[in-house]
């Protein structure tokens, strides 16, 4: 028996390789690149600690080259989701019952597999499935999921050693019990840590879990299977489904036992999850949990005190960098008119320097959008802006699907603090920036809060800190991360607990310990120690 009381190790943030030209990281990363990439994977199904397949199936291809097929993946049949189901929930009471840092030794190891073996192979897989450039790649991929799994780990012991006060005579004590059920997760297709946290911090509080990736990151999730599983995950923890969302979504929230729901996707379909969840309420067991990060439109604006450089920068960062596809990407930004040209011109000049094209060549800056109707719809975007007349395309313009989904860094100008673009979610390399008068400041702070449904992140440039302070008391609702001096995208786990409020999440804060407690169910229990022997009290006489 062992009655120790035990520490988790102390978390640091994994360390970002920089993959330099001639390196030994560049050129083993790009050696197991080129390998997946002539190489045809089939990923199946992962129900019970199987590998299962189906009659159906679907090729999997790589943005920036979509005639190239990576492999196949096998699209799930109703009884393959309620196969998952009942996996999940005969693993329950075992997996409930393991000592938690039994528990927190598996993705402990899972964390230390990803930095170590596992690390080109995730990379190369998220290059090569997402399209992300290899840097992308590495905070997200790598780095981003293993701090993701120590984090978590510290965070749970954390969560676990709150106790209530005791008077004499009294022990009270919690218990934090997983959902009475199973969680459903659902993850989107661009970062890959989203993939392996989603399912991974629900299963870490002792919660089995059925999980649905998006049919654009099959690839790599493959990856985040094998390195559970080789971590030592018990079968049935969690369960991997693909294939029609609406199919797998109703049999999932169909069921009784159904206890929770842990999404990163759009906002329409979150709000659908939760009217039908709402419709459900009478069959399940208990009052599920809803959590989601969904959409975003994010913000900067500058003050005419701002440093030009350092806007510039943080708009082709904020906006470009992994094509726009960060639900956390800079979209709308605000200039003052008094710095508007030297900004412009800076501006134009930095996304001259930008190269497109496939991640296997490590001087691109972008590559292509995931899918043929992301690059319409931003093609949509770009011609209407040509055509209106409070817009103008004044950076970029250009795109190309003959080989893979490309679209140039595109800045339109506005007129209108409202326009189409101003408001919509775009999700990809289209910035649209306005013009303001240096006397509106406070008008404009006003525009920025008031203009999206979205209150994912902003950014605020200003070197006045008596505005600066003003700035962030007002804009603090439309913003659930808030950046001073700094793009609006790249939040760290353990330092930028990440999520948003509105129409973008519920702001549960992915990575710490907010998040984690939503995935418990506490149990207080109180002994006491004499108990009392007559009902009377002594007011009674």
């Amino acid at each position: 028996m062992n009655n120790s009381i035990v520490n988790v190790p102390n978390p640091i943030n994994e360390p970002i390789k920089d993959y330099k030209p001639n390196s030994a990281e560049k050129e083993s990363v790009l050696d197991i690149y080129k390998e997946l990439k002539n190489s045809k994977t089939d990923v199946k199904m992962w129900i019970g600690g199987k590998f299962i397949t189906s009659s159906k199936t679907s090729n999997m291809s790589p943005p920036h080259d979509h005639k190239h097929i990576l492999g196949k993946y096998y699209l799930a049949e109703k009884e393959h989701v309620e196969m998952a189901i009942k996996s999940a929930l005969d693993a329950k009471d075992k997996w409930a019952n393991m000592r938690w840092e039994q528990r927190a030794a598996i993705f402990l190891k899972a964390a230390e597999l990803v930095a170590g073996p596992y690390r080109d192979k995730i990379n190369a897989a998220t290059m090569l499935a997402q399209s992300k450039t290899i840097f992308q790649a590495e905070i997200d991929a790598a780095c981003e999921l293993v701090d993701f799994l120590k984090f978590n780990v510290h965070s749970m012991q954390h969560i676990y050693s709150q106790q209530p006060k005791s008077e004499d005579g009294v022990w009270n004590r919690l218990g934090y019990r997983p959902l009475e059920g199973f969680v459903y997760a659902v993850t989107p297709f661009n970062f890959t840590a989203i993939s392996g946290n989603l399912p991974g911090s629900a299963a870490m509080m002792g919660n089995t879990v059925v999980w649905k990736p998006s049919d654009h990151q099959i690839f790599s999730a493959k990856i985040v299977i094998d390195v559970f599983k080789e971590a030592g995950l018990p079968d049935g923890v969690i369960n991997a489904v693909y294939g029609d969302p609406e199919m797998i979504t109703n049999t999932v929230l169909d069921s009784k036992h159904f206890a929770g729901i842990h999404f990163t996707g759009s906002t329409s379909v979150f709000k659908g999850l939760w009217k039908k969840i709402g419709t459900n309420i009478e069959n399940y067991n208990s009052y599920p949990r809803i959590v989601g990060e969904t959409g975003g439109k994010d913000f900067i604006i500058a003050h005419n005190s701002a440093d030009t450089d350092e806007l510039s920068t943080a708009v082709i960062r904020g906006a470009f960098e992994f094509q726009g596809q960060k639900c956390s990407a800079a979209s709308r930004v605000y200039i003052p008119k008094s710095i508007s040209k030297d900004f412009f011109e800076k501006l134009k000049s930095e996304v001259k320097k930008i190269k497109m094209g496939s991640p296997e060549d490590f001087k691109n800056f972008m590559t292509a959008v995931i899918h043929e109707n992301s690059f319409d719809k931003l093609v949509n975007a770009i011609e209407k802006a040509k055509v209106d007349k409070d817009a103008e395309v004044v950076i970029g313009g250009g795109y190309d699907k003959s080989e893979g989904y490309f679209i140039e860094p595109t800045v339109i100008k506005t007129s209108n603090p409202k326009y189409y673009s101003m408001e919509t979610e775009l999700f990809g390399p289209v910035v649209t920036i306005y013009e303001y008068d240096d006397a509106k400041w406070e008008e404009t702070l006003k525009i920025v809060d008031e203009t999206s449904e979205y209150a994912l992140t902003g950014a605020v440039f200003c070197e006045d800190r008596y505005i600066l302070s003003d700035a962030v008391d007002k804009l603090q609702n439309c913003a659930g991360n808030f950046y001073i001096n700094d793009k609006c995208t790249g939040a760290v786990v353990g330092q930028q607990p990440f999520g948003g409020a509105r129409g973008s999440g519920t702001n549960d804060k992915a990575g710490s310990y907010l998040n984690l407690l939503r995935w418990t169910s506490p149990r207080l229990i109180k002994e006491t120690f004499v108990p009392a022997k007559d009902f009377k009290y002594p007011f009674m006489g």
